[in-house]
């Protein structure tokens, strides 16, 4: 590493410590020739980032903090834990960095959040289901509904998620 103020490239780590919730690598470090003190970052840098494709075209990188806002938006003032709304958020994002490699369709994405939200919480679906789906009419609504109160819940899943 360079010395930010003599700009010798003999230093040592003084300190490392995990930092950004595990994502990076605070390390002190002190010039063996000024005798300075500075602070590095080590993270992992990011390639390949996964495109999503958007219904008119478009192409953004997929972004976690959309997934969570739409996440916490069709939660609205549910009794719901944050652990539950980042889990979906990270079981989101590790299944399309896994099964996609370069761009993934943003009905994908969409249809993801809505299978975790509906074994989640159904109100909670319904909301993010009405802005995924567009819904025209409140029949379409009704029957999305219908469906829903039909299925057979799986206790296992409920579980799982609390």
């Amino acid at each position: 590493m360079i010395c930010p103020y003599c700009s010798a490239s003999d230093d040592k780590v003084i300190d490392s410590r995990a930092s950004d919730a595990g994502r990076a690598i605070r390390r002190r470090r002190e010039c063996l020739k000024c005798e300075r003190r500075f602070t590095t970052y080590e993270r992992v840098e990011e390639t390949g980032r996964v495109m999503v494709v958007k219904r008119d075209g478009t192409r953004v990188p997929f972004s976690r903090e959309n997934v969570l806002k739409g996440v916490v938006a069709a939660c609205g003032k549910r009794p719901i834990a944050d652990e539950a709304k980042r889990r979906v958020v990270d079981e989101v994002d590790e299944a399309v960095h896994r099964e996609y490699e370069r761009e993934v369709p943003s009905r994908v994405v969409g249809q993801k959040v809505c299978d975790r939200l509906k074994v989640l919480d159904e109100v909670a679906y319904i909301r993010f289901a009405s802005e995924y789906y567009q819904f025209q009419n409140v029949g379409e609504m009704l029957d999305e509904l219908t469906e829903l109160s039909a299925r057979t819940k799986d206790v296992k899943d409920q579980q799982k998620l609390f």
